[in-house]
Formats: structure tokens, C-alpha cells, sequence
């Protein structure tokens, strides 16, 4: 039997070898396995069903058993609703509609972009928009996706996700495994999420519209709820690169 992590929000000693490589998304004993990671994907189509009461919480506590340097565990998650989500959305497809550009808390995309990952984003903007059958010269209907970043797909939950402005790239490195840990267990339980790099373009607007302190990095959105398996945004699908880009071995 595996060695467990203790912060895993169910019991798992009487699990069989047979249950722990068999789980199945949505049931409470399903357990983290390598095709968790493979099943993920980004999630832009939502059913318009309330999560259950406690899910969210659970999922948040499950992901903070990610690892941090020094256990800072850094960052925190904001659940927008009702009127301040109505709120935020509102005036974020406006400044993005206006034009209006912000100074971003921190640098997403490598300046310049080398050709090998432009060519990734082409095929990840044309796997997209393939999958909603809008043409690349079509402006309005490429705009009118984009926008749906700001109103988190009109997803049942609406997270923002936010830093403390101290902490360097390796805060970021922290809060991008939790990030990923939020994204698997929501995944074991049937649900879809899409983190939303859009909102880090308004950090000061965000700041403004929900309260938060000079010190509160916006880093990004976050989209859950349960998928719309008709929704044809869902059906978008990415590659991955070949091993023998990232993985070399030296001796």
C-alpha cells in the first residue's frame, strides 16, 4: 500500500490495490492517479448547477497539501458572488472592450516570444476557436469568446486568485502546483475548471472593485463548476509536446 498524504479529506487504508487504480471521477473514495493528470482539461462550457454545499472547501484543503519552499504555502483564493461578481465582470469586459491596458503585477509571456512558442499558441487559439467553428477573420466572434474570460464562462464559481507582492518567482512556482492540485481534485469529483490568465491584465481594477490592498497580487481567474458535455468549447483539445523537448539525460 501507498504511503498517503494524511491531508487527503477521506479514508484510504481500506482501499484495495484494484479501487486505487480503478476510481471513478465523482466518487468520494476516487483517489489521485496518473490519468487524473491525462483526463484534465480546460473547462469553458458550464452546466448551470450549484456545487454541492462544502465541495469547494474540500477541493481548496485537498489543494494545499501541495508542496511549498519553507511551507509558505503562498496565495489565496476568493470566491466572487452575487453582486461583486456581477460587479467585477461588468467593469472588466468594459476596460477590455475601451482598450484600457494595465501594468500587469508580474510577466506571463517571455518578451520576445520565441518562434517555437508562438507556433504553440497559433495551435492552441486555432484548437480553440476550431472547436466553436469561428473562422480567424471572423473579429467579432474571436472578441466575444475572449470576453467570456471576465465573466468566468458564466461558470457556477468564480475564484480569484491572489499573492502577496513579496513573494519572488518561487511563490509563483508554489502556488502553481496548488493550483494544479485545485484542478485535480476537481477533476476526481466530476467537475471542470479553466484557470483565466485574462484577469491578470487589470490587477489595479481588480484591486479596486473588490477592496484589496496594495500588496494583493492578482495572478489569475479560475472557472468551476460541473461541464456542459454538449457545449462545443469543450470538445477543444490540445497536444502536448514530445518528451524529447523537455527531458534530457546527462552523464
Amino acid at each position: 500500500m501507498p504511503n498517503f498524504r494524511p491531508c487527503l479529506p477521506f479514508d484510504v487504508t481500506s482501499l484495495s490495490a484494484h479501487e486505487i487504480e480503478a476510481y471513478t471521477p465523482g466518487d468520494p473514495t476516487g483517489i489521485f492517479a496518473g490519468d487524473l493528470a491525462s483526463l484534465r482539461k480546460s473547462t469553458r462550457g458550464f452546466l448551470d448547477a450549484p456545487l454541492p454545499d462544502g465541495i469547494l472547501q474540500r477541493l481548496l484543503i485537498t489543494a494545499r497539501c501541495a508542496p511549498s519552499g519553507a511551507n509558505l504555502q503562498p496565495g489565496k483564493f476568493i470566491a466572487v458572488e452575487g453582486d461583486a461578481r456581477a460587479r467585477l465582470s461588468s467593469a472588466l469586459v468594459d476596460a477590455w472592450q475601451q482598450g484600457q491596458a494595465e501594468t500587469e503585477d508580474y510577466d506571463y509571456f517571455p518578451r520576445p516570444m520565441p518562434m517555437h512558442l508562438k507556433r504553440r499558441q497559433l495551435a492552441a487559439a486555432q484548437a480553440l476557436y476550431g472547436a466553436l467553428s469561428v473562422e480567424r477573420h471572423d473579429r467579432a466572434g474571436r472578441d466575444q469568446q475572449f470576453a467570456r474570460n471576465f465573466n468566468f464562462f458564466d461558470a457556477p464559481v468564480a475564484l480569484v486568485v491572489t499573492i502577496d507582492r513579496d513573494f519572488g518567482a518561487g511563490g509563483y512556482m508554489d502556488l502553481g502546483m496548488t493550483l494544479y492540485g485545485l484542478m485535480l481534485a476537481a477533476q476526481r469529483e466530476g467537475l471542470g475548471c479553466c484557470a483565466i490568465g485574462a484577469l491578470a491584465s487589470y490587477p489595479g481594477l481588480i484591486r479596486k472593485t473588490l477592496g484589496l490592498d496594495e500588496r494583493t497580487s492578482i495572478v489569475c481567474g479560475m472557472a468551476l463548476g460541473y461541464p456542459d458535455p454538449d457545449a462545443p468549447v469543450n470538445q477543444t483539445t490540445t497536444t502536448r509536446c514530445a518528451l524529447d523537448e523537455y527531458f534530457t539525460t546527462i552523464r
